[in-house]
């Protein structure tokens, strides 16, 4: 994958990565954009939440900027049914206000300040620009970046969002987002991804798993929701039945210090159609062995320091 160097990506206004690969004669852009998931991927998650407030706008606009191939984002919906771009299931941590998220009506929300926190818990990266920062719904995110890129959208929490699937689908819709290859739906509940696929069969769709070590047996790797065993017992009929509905797994790789996957996790999924995408790191040496060992992408925090790899 071809890309300029950061400077000259922002100075001249120029975006590399998958976003705008140029689609090959008589390819869809869908089937482009499964086709681009063979390659690396530089997954922004949140934006450039390193250097600017999670979920904002300004995080965005720097991951854009820098030539990332996939913004990536949480949705949830308000308590008056509109879908917005926020992570936690409580306001408290990257707001000033309290309570749960979907508590509240778009008013409410767009009332609060999402930027400050930042600010405060990073004074060495602090702006006066992101004091204020709204928080975003994902019409305005479509409609200030379009088709110029690509989204990583995660349903979160759906059972304290009911109706999530629905209302995210008729957004996608509503911007052409689907057939223009332009989006891939994640999420930890398999229930969800399968709601989706429902709605829209067209829809790309990313398991995300976590493996952690389980005191009830021994600290045998065990996944979270049980979608899948653990990554010693997992078999090709495991990764099977997630690409019956999947086009890739998104994964942690350390808990609690310990690594959870190794190349033969990533090799036996890619061998099942499986992409690996793995969250979330931050760290160049951690970005650097999981690139030697195959991944096909990584969700970071810090898209530049992953981009300078990528050159």
């Amino acid at each position: 994958m071809q890309r300029l160097p950061l400077v000259s990506a922002v100075s001249l206004g120029l975006f590399a990565g998958a976003a705008t690969t140029a689609v090959l004669a008589d390819t869809s852009p869908l089937e482009q954009q499964l086709k681009d998931l063979e390659e690396f991927q530089v997954i922004a998650h949140r934006g450039a939440s390193g250097h600017a407030p999670e979920s904002t706008m300004a995080a965005y606009e720097l991951a854009h900027e820098w030539g990332v191939d996939y913004l990536e984002l949480d949705a949830q919906l308000s308590s008056d049914g509109e879908v917005v771009v926020f992570h936690d299931d409580t306001i408290d941590r990257t707001s000033d206000g309290e309570g749960a998220i979907n508590d509240y009506t778009l008013e409410e929300l767009k009332a609060l300040d999402t930027g400050t926190w930042f600010n405060e818990a990073n004074p060495d990266s602090a702006s006066d620009d992101f004091a204020g920062a709204e928080m975003l719904t994902l019409d305005e995110l479509f409609e200030h970046f379009g088709h110029d890129a690509r989204y990583y959208i995660e349903t979160k929490s759906p059972q304290l969002n009911p109706g999530l699937e629905e209302a995210l689908v008729e957004k996608l819709e509503e911007h052409d987002m689907i057939e223009s290859g332009r989006v891939l739906v994640q999420s930890f509940e398999q229930d969800s991804l399968l709601k989706v696929q429902a709605l829209n069969a067209d829809v790309p769709l990313i398991q995300l798993v976590w493996y952690y070590p389980s005191e009830a047996e021994d600290s045998k790797l065990v996944e979270w929701t049980g979608v899948t065993p653990g990554p010693a017992e997992i078999t090709d009929e495991d990764f099977q039945a997630v690409a019956d509905y999947a086009v890739g797994i998104g994964t942690n790789y350390i808990y609690d210090g310990r690594e959870v996957i190794d190349a033969d996790f990533i090799q036996q999924a890619q061998e099942n159609g499986l992409p690996v995408h793995v969250y979330t790191i931050n760290e160049t040496e951690e970005m650097e062995r999981l690139m030697d060992m195959g991944v096909n992408g990584l969700f970071t925090d810090y898209p530049d320091r992953l981009l300078e790899l990528v050159e």
